[in-house]
C-alpha cells in the first residue's frame, strides 16, 4: 500500500486549522454542515490544571472563573504566552520536562561561580570593570572605588531589568487601571442610562446610493460619435482626394475627424513655436455649478494660503525644534510667527514673537517683526520696550518713529534717538527730512557734519541748502574732511556748471589728479555710471567733463581700445542715456579721428536720437576726417537734399568729385539727384562723363535704365549692346537687353538675347528665370520646362530654380508631377523657406496647412517666408492677433524683404486700424526695402522709377493674391 501524500493525511488529534494564530471555528450560512468542533470544556480545564501544577501552583487550589487572565491582556508584539491556548499533549509535557532539567542544571553552575567577598578595596586602575565577570552585578560608590562589599547576582540583575522593562513598557490593564478604579464608583442607573451607539451602516448605504444615482451631463463629442456610428459618407477635399475611405471589414473611417483631432495637437505646437504668451485659457466643464469668475477671484484672494496643512504642520514641527534646541536663535522666532501668519492665525503668531523677544532681547530683528504683528497701540508699547532693550539701535529708533502719526511726534523721537546716538547718520537724515523749514534744515546739517565728519552725504545735502558762494565753502570743507571721495568732486563740477562757469573751470581734471594721487581713482565703469547720473539729473556739461577726463582710465595703448568704447557707447545707448553715448563718441573720435566706423556709429546716434543740424555737423566733421569715404559723402548730400537745400547738396557732392574723382557711387548719386529734381539734361550729361572717367558696369547699367525710365527703348537699346561689348559678363546687362526687346514686342530678339546671356553667364538664376517666363508667356511650356532642366544642372541647388519649375508643372495643372518634384527638392535643399512656402499653400488641401507649417518651422528655424506662410494660414483661419504676431516677427527677422511688408499692410487694410497702417508706412519709409519676389519686379519698373517707397508698397499690395 502506498503511502498518502500530505493533504490526503488524516488530520492530527484535536487539530483546528489556524488555532496557532489565533483563529477558532465557526460556522456559515453557505455551509452544508456544523463547522469542526474544537477542544471540549473538559479538555481545556485538565490541560490548565496540569501546566499549573508544573509551573508550582498549590494542587488543592481551584480556578475562579471570575479572575481575570493576565494573558488576555497580553501585548500583540510580544510573543510571551503566545500559546497558552493550545492543546497540551505529551509532547508538550516532555519538553517541557527537559528544558525545566537544563535550567536547573544551569542554576547550579551559577551558584558555583558566586561573588566571594573581597578582603580589600579594589581601585579601578587595578581591575577595569570591563575584565570583571558579567553575570555579576557591582554598585561603586560615588568616588569611583569599588568596595570590599558584593552585590547580588544574575537573579537579582535580571529582576531589576525586568522591573525597569515593566515600568517603560506598562500593560494595558495597568494603563486603565485608575479609570476601571473609577467605574466602580458608576451607579447601577448611570449604567442603564449609557446611550447606545449609533448605526451608520444605514447613512453609508444612503451615500453609496446617491453616488451611484449621480447624473453628469455627456459631452457633445460622444453624442456626436453615437450619432455618426453608422453613418457612410463621402468627403472630397480640394485636390480630388477623398477624406474617407471603407476598411475591410466594412467599417468606416473618417479622416475628417481624425484632422480634427490633429488640429487640437497642431494648434498647441504652433503656440509653441510662435513663443506667445498673449493670455491663457480656461476650460470649466459643462456639468460644474461653479461660477468661474467668482471661483478664481476667490482663488486670487487665497493665493499664499493654498499650502496643505500636512506641509504646515511639518514645518511648525521643524520650527519648533529650532527654538526650542536654541532659543536664543531670533531668526528662528521670526520663521516660526510668520508660519502662524500665513497659516491665518495671528494671534498664535503674536504669543510666539512675544516669547521670542523675552529669550532674544537684543535682537533688533525679533523686535522688528514683533511690531509689524502687532496694531499701532500696541506696537508703540513694544517699540518702548524694545528700546529699553537696546536703546543704541538706529533701526528701532527709526521704526518708533515711523510709528507716530504727526511730524511732531516724530520729531521728538527722532532727537531723543539722536541724544542716545549722536553719531548715526541714518538719524541726522531722518531728522533732516521732517524739517519743512529750509533753514531748520540747514542748522541740523550743520551740526551733523561737525559730528559726522566724514558722511558725504551730510556734506553734500548742507551744500545743495546753501547759497551758491557758501556752497562752495561747504564743498571745500568737504574735501578737507574726505579727501579720497570723487562724489564731492563731482558736486563741485556742477555747482560750477550751476555758475555758468562749467567749460570755463577744469574742476574733473584737478579731480582725476588728485585723486590718482590719493590711489582713490574710481573704475572707468563707475565714472560712467556717475556721468549717466549728472545727464540724467539735468546737468550735462558735467556730464561730458567726466567722460572727457576719465574714459580713458586704466587702458593701454595696447588694449583695444576702440572696441571698448563704443560698447561702452552701446551701452549707454541701450539705457537711454544719449549725451554720455554721445560726450564717449566724442572722445573716442579724438583718439581715432579717421576710424569710419566710430564716424559711422555717432552719425546713427545723431540720425536717431538727435536733430538735423547736429545729424549735419556730425557728418561735416567725418567728411573732413575722411575724405576718401563715399558712403559719408553721399549720406551728407542725402541729407542737405532732403532738407530742401539743393544747392547745398550739389556743392557737397562737387567737394566728393574733388576727393573721389573716379568714385562711381558718387557719380551715381549726382545723376540720381539731378534726374528727381526733373533735370535731365544734367542727368544725361553726368552719366557721359561718367561712362568717360568712370567706365564700370554699374555707370552703363545706369545709362540704360535712365534711358528706359525716358521711354527712349530705342537708346536704351544702343547704349546696352556697347555696354555688353565691353562687359559680356555683366548678367544684368543681358537682362536689361532681354527687357527692352519684350518692351519693344520683339520676342524672338529677346529669346535670343536671354539664350546668349545664359550662355555668357550659366551661373545667373535671375537670367534663367527670365528665360523661363518669356517661354511660358508665348505659350511655350515645353520650352519653360527645358529651360529650367538646363538651368538646374548649371545651378543644381537653388530654390528659386526648383520653385519655378513646380510653379510651371502647377500652372499647367499638372499637380502630381509638381509634387513629385517639390519632394525631390525638399530632399535636397530642407533648409528653403520658398520651398516650403509654395507647398503649404499651393500644393497641399488647406487642412494640412497648419501640419506642414509645424513641420516646415522644425527645418526652417527663422525664414521670413514661413513666418509670412504661417500668418498667412492663420489669416486664412481668422486668427488675426496671431495672424499678425507672425507678420510682426517676420518684420523683425528681416525688413529688407518688401513682400513681407506688402502682405502685412494688406493684412491691415482689412484687420487693421488707420494709426496701425499709418505706423507700418513711416517705419517702410526709414527702411526702404530692396528685396522680394513682387516687390523687386514692380519697384524696378521703369515706370515706377520716381516713386515713394510708400507707392510701391500700395502697388505691390494691390498685385498680390487674394
Amino acid at each position: 500500500m502506498s503511502r498518502r501524500d500530505f493533504l490526503s493525511q488524516p488530520a492530527p488529534e484535536n487539530y483546528v486549522a489556524g488555532l496557532g494564530r489565533g483563529a477558532t471555528g465557526f460556522t456559515t450560512r453557505s455551509d452544508l454542515g456544523p463547522a469542526r468542533e474544537g477542544p471540549s470544556e473538559e479538555q481545556i480545564k485538565a490541560a490548565v490544571a496540569k501546566r499549573s501544577a508544573q509551573l508550582g501552583l498549590t494542587e488543592g487550589k481551584e480556578t475562579d472563573g471570575n479572575d481575570e487572565d493576565e494573558s488576555r491582556f497580553q501585548d500583540p508584539d510580544n510573543e510571551v504566552g503566545l500559546f497558552a491556548g493550545g492543546i497540551y499533549e505529551k509532547d508538550d509535557e516532555e519538553a517541557d520536562r527537559i528544558w525545566k532539567d537544563i535550567d536547573d542544571r544551569m542554576a547550579k553552575r551559577r551558584q558555583k561561580q558566586r561573588l566571594v567577598l573581597l578582603s580589600a578595596p579594589l581601585q579601578p586602575t587595578h581591575v577595569p570593570l570591563s575584565l570583571l565577570p558579567k553575570h555579576v552585578v557591582y554598585r561603586a560608590p560615588a568616588d569611583g572605588q569599588i568596595t570590599d562589599q558584593a552585590i547580588t547576582c544574575r537573579e537579582a540583575r535580571e529582576n531589576a531589568e525586568r522591573e525597569e522593562y515593566e515600568r517603560k513598557n506598562p500593560k494595558i490593564q495597568q494603563q486603565f487601571a485608575d479609570l476601571k478604579r473609577a467605574l466602580g464608583t458608576v451607579t447601577d442607573d448611570e449604567w442603564a442610562n449609557l446611550p447606545d451607539a449609533k448605526d451608520f451602516t444605514g447613512r453609508n448605504k444612503r451615500a453609496r446610493q446617491e453616488r451611484h444615482e449621480r447624473f453628469y451631463a455627456v459631452p457633445d463629442t460622444v453624442l456626436a460619435a453615437a450619432r455618426d456610428a453608422g453613418q457612410m459618407g463621402t468627403t472630397v477635399a480640394d485636390d480630388g482626394t477623398a477624406t474617407e475611405a471603407t476598411q475591410s471589414n466594412g467599417t468606416t473611417t473618417d479622416f475628417a475627424k481624425i484632422g480634427a483631432a490633429r488640429d487640437k495637437v497642431l494648434q498647441a505646437r504652433l503656440d509653441q513655436a510662435s513663443q506667445s504668451t498673449s493670455g491663457t485659457s480656461t476650460v470649466l466643464g459643462s456639468a460644474s455649478s461653479i461660477d468661474p469668475k467668482g471661483y478664481l477671484t476667490s482663488l486670487a484672494k487665497r493665493e499664499g494660503v493654498e499650502q496643505s496643512i500636512g506641509d504646515i504642520d511639518q514645518f511648525r514641527r521643524m520650527l519648533k525644534s529650532a527654538c526650542d534646541s536654541n532659543p536664543t536663535h531670533g531668526p528662528a522666532w521670526i520663521a516660526a510667527a510668520r508660519l502662524e501668519e500665513y497659516a491665518g492665525k495671528p494671534v498664535a503668531a503674536r504669543n510666539l514673537i512675544a516669547k521670542g523677544c523675552k529669550l532674544c532681547p537684543k535682537s533688533e530683528d525679533i523686535w522688528i517683526e514683533n511690531i509689524r504683528l502687532n496694531e499701532n497701540k500696541n506696537a508703540k508699547i513694544i517699540a518702548a520696550e524694545a528700546i529699553k532693550a537696546n536703546p543704541r539701535s538706529v533701526r528701532l529708533w527709526v521704526e518708533a518713529m515711523k510709528l507716530e502719526t504727526d511730524p511732531r511726534s516724530k520729531k521728538k523721537v527722532i532727537r531723543l534717538a539722536l541724544e542716545q546716538i549722536p553719531e548715526s547718520e541714518a538719524l541726522w537724515k531722518e531728522a533732516v527730512n521732517l524739517e519743512e523749514d529750509p533753514d531748520d534744515a540747514r542748522l541740523l546739517l550743520a551740526k551733523a557734519t561737525e559730528l559726522i565728519p566724514g558722511s558725504v552725504d551730510l556734506w553734500l545735502a548742507l551744500a545743495r541748502l546753501e547759497t551758491p558762494q557758501n556752497a562752495r565753502k561747504v564743498l571745500n570743507k568737504a574735501g578737507k574732511a574726505i579727501p579720497s571721495s570723487h562724489e564731492i568732486w563731482i558736486a563741485a563740477a556742477r555747482l560750477e556748471e550751476q555758475l555758468g562757469e562749467g567749460t570755463k573751470t577744469s574742476v574733473m581734471k584737478n579731480a582725476v589728479r588728485f585723486l590718482a594721487k590719493r590711489n582713490a581713482m574710481p573704475k572707468r565703469e563707475e565714472w560712467i555710471a556717475e556721468a549717466e547720473k549728472c545727464e540724467e539729473e539735468g546737468a550735462v556739461i558735467t556730464c561730458g567733463n567726466i567722460i572727457r577726463e576719465t574714459l580713458g582710465w586704466g587702458l593701454d595703448e595696447d588694449d583695444d581700445r576702440k572696441d571698448v568704447w563704443m560698447e561702452d557707447a552701446r551701452s549707454s545707448i541701450g539705457r537711454g542715456k544719449f549725451e554720455t553715448a554721445r560726450a564717449i563718441y566724442a572722445y573716442a573720435l579724438r583718439v581715432f579721428p579717421t576710424s569710419k566706423t566710430l564716424w559711422l556709429a555717432a552719425v546713427d546716434l545723431e540720425r536717431n536720437h538727435g536733430t538735423k543740424e547736429a545729424l549735419c555737423q556730425v557728418l561735416e566733421k567725418a567728411v573732413e576726417a575722411c575724405p576718401h569715404s563715399e558712403v559719408l559723402w553721399l549720406m551728407l548730400a542725402k541729407e542737405r537734399w532732403q532738407g530742401g537745400d539743393l544747392d547745398e547738396a550739389r556743392r557737397v557732392l562737387g567737394r566728393a568729385f574733388q576727393q573721389n574723382p573716379d568714385n562711381e557711387d558718387i557719380w551715381l548719386a549726382a545723376v540720381k539727384l539731378e534726374s528727381d529734381n526733373n533735370e535731365i539734361h544734367k542727368a544725361r550729361e553726368l552719366l557721359k562723363t561718367a561712362r568717360q572717367n568712370a567706365p564700370t558696369d554699374r555707370i552703363w547699367m545706369r545709362s540704360v535704365a535712365f534711358e528706359r525710365q525716358l521711354g527712349d527703348n530705342e537708346a536704351a537699346l544702343e547704349l546696352v549692346q556697347d555696354a555688353l561689348q565691353l562687359f559680356p559678363t555683366a548678367a544684368k546687362l543681358w537682362m536689361m537687353k532681354g527687357q527692352i526687346y519684350e518692351d519693344l514686342g520683339r520676342i524672338p530678339q529677346a529669346r535670343e538675347a536671354y539664350s546668349a546671356g545664359v550662355k555668357a553667364v550659366p551661373s545667373s538664376v535671375p537670367l534663367w528665370l527670365l528665360f523661363s517666363r518669356l517661354e511660358e508667356r508665348n505659350g511655350m511650356v515645353v520650352k519653360a520646362r527645358s529651360v529650367l532642366d538646363r538651368a538646374r544642372q548649371a545651378v543644381p541647388k537653388s530654390p528659386e530654380l526648383w520653385c519655378e519649375l513646380i510653379r510651371v508643372e502647377r500652372r499647367a495643372g499638372n499637380i502630381n508631377q509638381a509634387k513629385s518634384l517639390m519632394a525631390t527638392a525638399l530632399q535636397q535643399m530642407p533648409k528653403s523657406g520658398l520651398l516650403w512656402s509654395e507647398r503649404i499653400l499651393h500644393l497641399e488641401p488647406r487642412t494640412q496647412r497648419r501640419t506642414l507649417s509645424v513641420e516646415a518651422l522644425k527645418q526652417v528655424e527663422s525664414d521670413p517666408t514661413v513666418f509670412v506662410t504661417v500668418a498667412r494660414t492663420f489669416w486664412a483661419e481668422r486668427k488675426l492677433e496671431k495672424a499678425q504676431n507672425w507678420f510682426e516677427r517676420a518684420l523683425v527677422l528681416d525688413s529688407d524683404i518688401g513682400d513681407t511688408w506688402a502682405w502685412y499692410y494688406k493684412f491691415l487694410l482689412q484687420h487693421g486700424t488707420e494709426e496701425k497702417r499709418e505706423e507700418l508706412v513711416s517705419k517702410l519709409r526709414l527702411v526702404e526695402p530692396r528685396h522680394g519676389e513682387v516687390w523687386q519686379p514692380i519697384a524696378k519698373d521703369p515706370k515706377n522709377a520716381r516713386k515713394k517707397p510708400e507707392e510701391i508698397l500700395k502697388l505691390v499690395t494691390a498685385s498680390l493674391p487674394s
